[in-house]
């Protein structure tokens, strides 16, 4: 089921790269020490944003003078890589180059890069991951004070809507991480034949994908009276803190741990060197999500029983996001016309395994990306409630 479109709905970031990035760590890292000066930049300029407050520029810009801007965590982080890279599409789309934010998981950094948008004087169009469900009320006041435009993604407070701040906090786009949590869990413990000891990797413990996850593996493992959770533990998102907790878990538990249950891809990959590291590779299955790159890989060759990931599609996240925020910025979508549904709402994903990983391995093209670039809704699954 999808949503209605809405009627009539149809400078300085210097970090352009080639489109197609899969795998391509050189161009990201490349691209990232461009980053670096942006986030000084953006920094310093957040400590006169008070003084920009008498220069907000008006609500809706000339298409011309309306900034591209997307917030994410880190582009070392594969998944946000591609995110960017879907965000550079659709730049390329309009002709216009995109500032990418990189806040490294810091929830005060990635506020103060946001602030520090207002000493631009401009309109601004901002498609941000929040770091937790707490930081996102901040974020979209901020943006609503320097009369940007924001679309948030993935986590906000329940009780938090974007009809409750107003018009320039666009909407809020998520994946129910519940159902296909408990889906691709179900796909770890048929993998072990039904039974069998699990560790479990959980992701920031106050960010609503990975409290979603979790609470659709608790679902799994009810259905599944074989499977024993035998530990779990918070890695943060990070592939070297799972490698860290990874060992201390196979240390604690040994070969009572026949499957590893990763909130994310970077994690699940972190996980995989420890077992690696301990003779276990290839013995005892996998799970993640993200569908990054080098997990895609594992998946594809079958050789460390990297049995399956979940794919949001981070390139039209960055892209169509970024579409949604930037229509409403030039006025092509009238923000006070959509309705909650369109607001608020869950996007498609799709569980990747060997049967079908092919589909996923691959970059899109600006011409394959276009429909959902010109229509932000097309990939409406159902609504937020």
């Amino acid at each position: 089921m999808r949503s209605p479109a809405p009627a009539g709905h149809n400078e300085v970031k210097e970090h352009w790269v080639p489109m197609n990035t899969l795998g391509s760590f050189p161009r990201w890292t490349k691209r990232a020490a461009g980053i670096a000066t942006i986030m000084a930049v953006a920094i310093g300029l957040s400590a006169c944003s008070s003084a920009a407050d008498d220069n907000k520029p008006a609500a809706g810009g000339e298409k011309g003078d309306v900034l591209l801007v997307q917030g994410i965590r880190s582009l070392s982080n594969s998944y946000h890589a591609n995110w960017a890279a879907g965000g550079d599409l659709f730049g390329e789309s309009v002709d216009k180059k995109v500032i990418v934010l990189s806040d490294e998981a810091d929830s005060q950094k990635q506020l103060s890069l946001v602030k520090g948008l207002a000493a631009k004087g401009q309109v601004y169009a901002l498609n941000i991951d929040p770091n937790t469900s707490s930081d996102t009320e901040a974020i979209v006041r901020a943006v609503t004070e320097a009369g940007g435009y924001v679309v948030t993604q993935w986590n906000k407070p329940d009780d938090l809507n974007p009809w409750d701040i107003g018009d320039h906090w666009v909407a809020h786009i998520a994946f129910d991480g519940t159902g296909i949590g408990k889906d691709v869990s179900q796909t770890l413990f048929d993998s072990m034949g039904g039974e069998g000891g699990i560790i479990a990797l959980q992701g920031i413990l106050d960010n609503k994908p990975a409290k979603q996850r979790f609470a659709g593996l608790q679902e799994a493992l009810k259905a599944n009276p074989g499977i024993t959770l035998l530990d779990d533990q918070t890695a943060n998102w990070s592939r070297t803190e799972a490698l860290s907790v990874t060992q201390t878990l196979l240390a604690k538990h040994g070969d009572k741990v026949k499957g590893v249950w990763a909130a994310n891809d970077e994690m699940a990959l972190g996980a995989l060197e420890a077992l690696k590291a301990a003779g276990m590779a290839g013995k005892v299955p996998i799970i993640g999500f993200d569908a990054v790159p080098q997990a895609l890989d594992e998946i594809k060759s079958g050789t460390n029983k990297y049995v399956a990931t979940v794919s949001t599609d981070p390139w039209w996240q960055g892209g169509a996001a970024l579409s949604l925020a930037y229509k409403a910025a030039t006025g092509e979508i009238d923000v006070s016309k959509l309705s909650h549904d369109q607001r608020a709402f869950y996007a498609e994903q799709s569980i990747v395994t060997k049967d079908n990983v092919e589909k996923f391995t691959k970059a899109p093209t600006l011409e394959a990306l276009k429909p959902d670039l010109d229509d932000p809704f097309k990939r409406f699954s159902a609504p937020i409630n």
